[in-house]
């Protein structure tokens, strides 16, 4: 293995430089010369993404087949970190199979809002349950020898202008809320790298943001690991190299290592900083390598597709069951209905789309079942098209059968990278179906296919509700087992439902067009607001049903967690998730009503009983004192609450608690709505008193960071011309029903990223010309492009020669 340290008194500074911007889509740059090897990057939060052929970041084009494994979103909601290490092995085994060194994943993003397109590759709104079921992942990932990269740092809640959005957030909600979960991946899972998100965070590119990736990832919690940048994310390489970021992505060419060079040579940088981003670098390149060079190149495809049956399994959550109408008792007679009963749904679309290894089919499985399947009627339009023959004919499927399986969901691009969702409703020609079968059989079991929050106001027309979320290849063979009893669904939600869209607090300022992403709800995501309001829910946090009972008894509590008696009061075997949450009445500060700090999984036969503990840690008291600058204690009596969820306590004991806090964060602040949790409409003046600070402008500017959906406010016909045509056409993609996932991004695109997602046939400079044709400079613009063009195939070309050592 190569020495560092030594190997970095060889290198020149352009090697030095070349060496910190991918030379591939998915490939880091190599010099053999020097015996650094070039790795492989690739996509692969439930499933690997490695493409054989053409590249791309978005899932365009094909890749080389790898077990998909039920996504983040469905996961946690088996609340089991031993579960997200078995299936990080499993990836880190396919990694190193196809010779890949890093693993982009897990998705730590809070699940501020439930519209985000990308919500199923993200675990939930609580950080404390995120952050431990992520650091499963990475423990498994990395037991391969692989680096796991989890993402996206931070405070990256939607797709909208993902790469140009500002989110404004106030320092205790970004330490208690956003960075939590983070903390606890890096802490727990101690990660070979972490992905950095396209926004900005407070004004700053979180690529480049000296508080997010020095002061807080590298020095509060002791990283040291390469940072790596989300694909095209990189605003200033120089300063974010300066700041903490180590690797840029994907291939940004020589203008990037030019740019390096003329920071070193002005002063803005140091070489000392270069080599500070190699030390994190090039131990991952020679440990993964060494990792992957000693491993074989096949994995047992059978016994991964073994693994995501039984990790879809412990996914599924039973949210209603009337009448205990499921299990169905073998021979019964049922119809099923719906398309994704044949052409299942069972992975999100983007970057994080598998090749899988084989895809289970519901109606097969339940044809091969002890049910007696009269037959088979698609229903339904998946796309939302009305189609009264489909309906008629599952209606009349439907009379024949004593039980109907009705299979709902959102289609393939309800939920993607790139697009945010328009409305957390299913399509209505599949409420209009429902209806119509209840009105004929009203005995229905709704088995709900989506990676996120759906609106249910059509709950009363089924008997039971199965949530497989997005199971993964395997799905399919873990509902069928649930169906008949085979398996006991046992999940619980790791995210609220809510009655209706409007009732989420951050639904006046989501996925607008506006720069600035205001984070006016401050503490109160989630559960968080739901509980503090006193709000009603469809259902709650950590709300989940099963085929028996469970009893909880005997509590004790102090300082260090609970103990407590688990009792299985049913008929079945079945897994308890019991939960706990800690809340502080007559706080002098405001916080939610409860949160969760601690949970365990427990299994247990028929009438077993069995003693439990939940340990607290150090995140179980503290708050982010924003007066203090730190995390304080605030002393006195808390209550330490054990339920089934978070609305269904079961039992609570108080305890004292010991503070450390000396000045209060807010004592000549008047907060009165956070102190209440009245944050649907947070007034512009009551966020500048949580943020310190007043609200910044996000006016448009025509520079290298408007995008180009914003070409409309250019002074240029071309630039008018450009925004025109990329607007019908993305018009034009969305009246098919299939939102054109290309053009979307590049909608959204910055100017700058053309320079970085080019493979160096675009340089900055260039990029300026733009602007300066933009700005109305037309012909000066015009011509400065041309020239930075030309300069720029000549110094590529010289630069290239150069690292060859031609």
């Amino acid at each position: 293995m190569q020495n560092t340290e030594l190997l970095l008194k060889k290198l020149t500074l352009e090697e030095k430089c070349a060496l910190l911007s991918g030379a591939e889509t998915f490939k880091t740059r190599g010099m053999p010369e020097h015996g650094i090897p070039q790795i492989w990057l690739s996509d692969g939060p439930h499933g690997l993404r490695k493409q054989a052929g053409e590249s791309d970041h978005l899932g365009l084009n094909p890749s080389v087949p790898a077990t998909c494994f039920p996504t983040a979103s469905a996961v946690a909601n088996s609340w089991d970190a031993a579960l997200g290490e078995e299936i990080g092995a499993a990836l880190g085994e396919e990694a190193a199979a196809q010779e890949v060194s890093v693993v982009l994943g897990q998705g730590l993003n809070m699940k501020r809002n439930p519209l985000c397109g990308r919500s199923f590759e993200y675990f939930s709104e609580d950080p404390y349950l995120a952050g431990k079921l992520a650091a499963g992942y990475i423990r498994g990932i990395q037991s391969k020898g692989v680096a796991a990269c989890p993402k996206h740092f931070a405070v990256n809640s939607q797709e909208t202008r993902r790469m140009a959005s500002d989110s404004i957030v106030d320092e205790r909600t970004l330490r208690e809320i956003y960075l939590t979960g983070f903390e606890i991946a890096v802490k727990e899972g101690h990660p070979r790298s972490i992905m950095s998100s396209y926004n900005l965070v407070n004004g700053t590119y979180a690529n480049e943001n000296k508080h997010l990736l020095m002061e807080i990832l590298r020095g509060e919690w002791g990283f040291d690991g390469a940072v790596i940048t989300d694909w095209g994310g990189s605003n200033d390489h120089a300063l974010g190299v300066k700041n903490g970021s180590t690797l840029e992505m994907p291939a940004p060419g020589g203008d990037s290592v030019r740019e390096l060079l003329a920071a070193v040579e002005s002063g803005k940088i140091s070489e000392s900083d270069i080599d500070a981003r190699l030390s994190e670098l090039l131990p991952l390149v020679f440990d993964t390598k060494a990792a992957l060079d000693a491993a074989p190149r096949e994995f047992d495809a059978a016994a991964h597709h073994a693994l995501a049956r039984r990790a879809a399994a412990e996914s599924l959550v039973l949210l209603k069951n009337e009448g205990s109408l499921l299990p169905l008792a073998a021979g019964s007679k049922v119809a099923v209905i719906g398309d994704f009963a044949k052409n299942p749904r069972y992975q999100g679309a983007g970057s994080s789309m598998v090749n899988s290894t084989q895809v289970d089919v519901l109606l097969d499985k339940l044809i091969d079942s002890e049910l007696n399947v009269i037959g088979y009627q698609q229903g339904f339009d998946r796309h939302g098209k009305p189609d009264a023959a489909l309906q008629k004919s599952a209606c009349e499927l439907a009379t024949q059968a004593d039980t109907v399986i009705l299979c709902m969901g959102l289609d393939e691009i309800a939920e993607s990278e790139g697009l945010d969702r328009s409305n957390l409703r299913l399509a209505q020609n599949q409420v209009d179906l429902l209806q119509a079968v209840a009105a004929v059989n009203p005995k229905i079991v709704v088995v709900l296919y989506s990676g996120s929050v759906v609106e249910t106001p059509w709950l009363d027309n089924c008997q039971a509700l199965l949530y497989a979320a997005l199971g993964g290849q395997a799905g399919a063979g873990a509902v069928a087992d649930a169906l008949t009893g085979k398996v006991n669904p046992c999940g619980k939600l790791a995210e609220t439902w809510p009655l209706t869209y409007a009732d989420i607090p951050s639904a006046a300022d989501f996925a607008t067009r506006r720069k600035t992403v205001e984070y006016r709800e401050g503490l109160y995501i989630g559960y968080r607001y739901f509980t503090t309001a006193e709000k009603a829910v469809r259902f709650p946090f950590g709300y989940g049903m099963s085929y028996t009972t469970f009893a909880y008894s005997d509590m004790a509590a102090d300082e260090q967690g609970v103990s407590l008696t688990v009792t299985n009061t049913g008929s079945v075997a079945g897994t308890e998730i019991v939960q706990l949450y800690i809340a502080k009445k007559n706080s002098e500060l405001f916080r939610p009503a409860k949160e969760l700090k601690g949970f365990a999984r427990v299994t247990l036969a028929p009438g077993e009983k069995q003693r439990i503990t939940i340990t607290l840690d150090d995140k179980a008291f503290r708050f982010w004192n924003v007066k203090a600058n730190r995390w304080e204690i605030e002393g006195g009596e808390y209550e330490l609450l054990v339920g089934a969820s978070v609305e269904d306590i079961r039992l609570c004991e108080k305890i004292s608690v010991h503070g450390t806090a000396t000045v209060h964060p807010y004592e000549d602040v008047d907060l009165d709505c956070y102190y209440k949790g009245d944050v649907l409409h947070v007034s512009d003046a009551d966020f500048e008193k949580l943020l310190g600070h007043p609200i910044p402008n996000g006016k448009t500017k025509i520079d290298r960071n408007l995008t180009l959906g914003e070409l409309n406010h250019a002074r240029s016909p071309l630039g008018w011309l450009v925004w025109l045509v990329l607007t019908i056409l993305l018009d034009v993609s969305y009246k098919r029903g299939k939102p054109d996932l290309n053009i979307l991004f590049q909608y959204n695109m910055p100017l700058r990223a053309l320079a970085k997602m080019t493979n160096g046939a675009i340089s900055m400079g260039m990029v300026d010309g733009i602007v300066m044709e933009l700005q109305g400079f037309w012909i000066l613009g015009l011509v400065r492009v041309i020239y930075e063009a030309i300069k720029n195939v000549v110094l590529n070309a010289q630069m290239e020669k150069r690292l060859r050592g031609a």
